[in-house]
């Protein structure tokens, strides 16, 4: 690092692999567009699977994969009936990233990338990528890189896509391959600084992987125990970590747990601490995020606790509180 200016990063539509496919010119003269309220209303009054919960600008949403939608709306208090939505036109999605310009939606089972841009309120399905992998599970917007990371779950693969300045077409830039993840289930990856970390569950042997940022270089790797392989998602606050786990190196679901490490050097001894019995517990917890200083938790297996709203303080997890 200098302190110097860095050069600006070359323009996506200079250098890109493919283009996202337009479905729609929302600023085309002959477009007509939709009134708010004539989004057709969630339908469940519950989730399903909910896996990712976000907020962009004022705007909450949930991905809720096994209802094969994504819902938004400006709080979190309404029932869920009170939601709209902004897609259903997906198989088992997972997640949104959006860079306030456009928002990306996985389409998990289908293997492609949908953009939605916002005019007037509406959110409209403007492009489409298709070809991404296998079994797309997960997106981050990352702002120093200007870029959307869109990790291909089943093969090691990471799409990189990004579009020139305030034009929203999107391009697929790069791909990169981390070899060492190509035959496993890998559920999501955490960008920390010029890090980026895998959460993996290596066949024979499970671990975390530190790799750079720019290259995909393997950094370093931290060895799990076999009843933390099946994790889900690595959240790295200031004294620590919290891993969300799914299931054991034998993908049994009794093991889903929490768990928190003060650094992952040590989860090879087991020396890290179970902070699942701070929610009700006997689920599965799946993917958190941070939204207005709070975090959130996603849950599935337990009817009424799909949402969890909590904050990490000195003294660990408090002020729990189920949203959903």
């Amino acid at each position: 690092m200098t302190d110097t200016q860095e050069p600006p990063a070359p323009l996506a539509s200079k250098n890109h692999l493919r283009s996202f496919e337009a479905v729609q010119d929302i600023n085309a003269e002959n477009f007509s567009p939709l009134s708010p309220g004539s989004i057709p209303l969630n339908p469940c009054a519950d989730l399903s699977v909910p896996t990712y919960v976000t907020k962009v600008d004022d705007t909450y949403f949930i991905v809720d994969c096994y209802h094969n939608q994504v819902i938004y709306h400006d709080n979190l208090t309404d029932p869920l009936t009170e939601w709209q939505v902004m897609t259903d036109d997906i198989d088992k999605g997972h997640t949104l990233a959006s860079d306030g310009l456009v928002y990306l939606v996985d389409d998990t089972e289908n293997n492609r990338i949908l953009v939605f841009e916002k005019k007037e309120g509406v959110f409209y399905h403007t492009q489409t990528l298709d070809g991404v992998g296998n079994r797309p599970h997960y997106i981050v917007y990352d702002a120093p890189t200007d870029t959307f990371y869109v990790w291909s779950s089943m093969n090691g693969e990471m799409y990189l896509c990004r579009h020139d300045p305030g034009d929203p077409q999107m391009y697929l830039t790069k791909i990169r391959t981390v070899d060492a993840l190509k035959d496993t289930y890998v559920r999501s990856f955490t960008i920390d600084g010029n890090d980026i970390y895998f959460v993996s569950g290596i066949p024979g042997s499970p671990a975390i992987l530190r790799a750079d940022l720019a290259s995909f270089e393997i950094r370093e790797i931290y060895p799990v125990p076999d009843a933390l392989a099946g994790m889900v998602q690595l959240t790295i606050v200031e004294d620590g970590c919290y891993i969300t786990v799914s299931t054991d190196i034998a993908g049994s679901q009794d093991y889903a747990t929490m768990i928190r490490v003060e650094a992952l050097s040590d989860l090879a001894d087991g020396n890290y601490e179970d902070v699942y019995a701070n929610f009700v517990g006997g689920g599965t917890p799946y993917y958190v995020t941070l939204i207005d200083n709070s975090y959130y938790l996603t849950e599935h297996r337990i009817p009424g606790h799909a949402v969890w709203k909590f904050d990490i303080t000195d003294d660990g997890i408090e002020n729990v509180e189920a949203v959903y």
